[in-house]
């Protein structure tokens, strides 16, 4: 591990928005069912496909130590051999090249809802990039079915209120247990876990606050400042009845999609 690699992907996330409104993303209490899942040994070649600030990918690369090896998508928390990708079509910087083929397993935790363009890709990317012993695995974490119900279809009455296509504009991917299931089969791999699992999650503060870090460059990418302001003024009032409790706490119903699946050994 010697050095920061990036390439010219796009990259939109703040990350101060990001550890002051989501760091339950990466919290030990939300984190630890798909890291137990994953079970890193030491020595390991483990690549994260996006791992926002890189708290996560930390706590990976302590276990898997210097004989091991850990590549995430960010450029956070001293992280080397980083670099920024799109994991439906995963292109290795040229320096990296010679990685593909040889992890062990490929982890991934709260971003594949964001891969809607072509969620199979990621799957490709995946395969493509694990060791073909019939031992490399790839496991994750993201939103399922249902995940921010309530809350996605207020973006949607409101944007469709101002006369926005807010199915186009919506940038997530909820899959069905049987669909993702099915999506990683047809990729050529075996599924040993996968379930659905519902989590109250209680925000730090209000709900605007988490529209700004995951909406405001999707959802209202192409809108400016004082109209996306509105728009999410009317969300947070829209779910105020459902998600505000009575001392105005807030909180989101999500529902995280976890698997295993294991790729098959190569045949001649």
């Amino acid at each position: 591990m010697s050095s920061n690699t990036v390439n010219q992907e796009k990259d939109t996330w703040s990350s101060t928005l990001y550890n002051t409104n989501a760091s339950f993303v990466y919290s030990k209490q939300y984190t630890s069912a798909v890291l137990g899942l994953l079970d890193p040994k030491p020595g390991e070649k483990i690549i994260d496909f996006g791992c926002g600030t890189g708290e996560v990918t930390k706590e990976l690369e302590q276990i898997v130590g210097k004989d091991g090896l850990v590549i995430d998508k960010a450029r956070q928390n001293g992280l080397e051999r980083t670099f920024v990708g799109d994991v439906q079509d995963l292109v290795y910087p040229v320096e990296l090249a010679s990685l593909r083929g040889s992890f062990d397993a490929v982890f991934t935790n709260a971003v594949l809802h964001w891969c809607k363009r072509d969620p199979a890709g990621v799957v490709s990317s995946a395969r493509q990039a694990l060791k073909a012993d019939g031992k490399g695995r790839f496991v994750g974490e993201f939103g399922g079915l249902l995940n921010c119900i309530g809350l996605r279809s207020a973006l949607h009455i409101v944007l469709e209120s101002k006369g926005r296509d807010a199915k186009s504009l919506d940038p997530w991917f909820f899959p069905s247990v049987q669909e993702y299931k099915t999506l990683l089969e047809k990729g050529g791999f075996q599924v040993t876990h996968i379930s659905l699992n519902p989590r109250i999650t209680p925000l730090p503060g209000r709900l605007i606050d988490w529209l700004r870090t995951f909406c405001r460059e999707s959802f209202l990418a192409d809108l400016n400042e004082a109209e996306a302001e509105e728009l999410m003024l009317l969300v947070e009032d829209k779910c105020a009845v459902d998600m505000r409790d009575s001392d105005g706490g807030w909180s989101v119903m999500y529902a995280r999609l976890r698997f295993v699946a294991i790729l098959p050994a190569a045949t001649t």
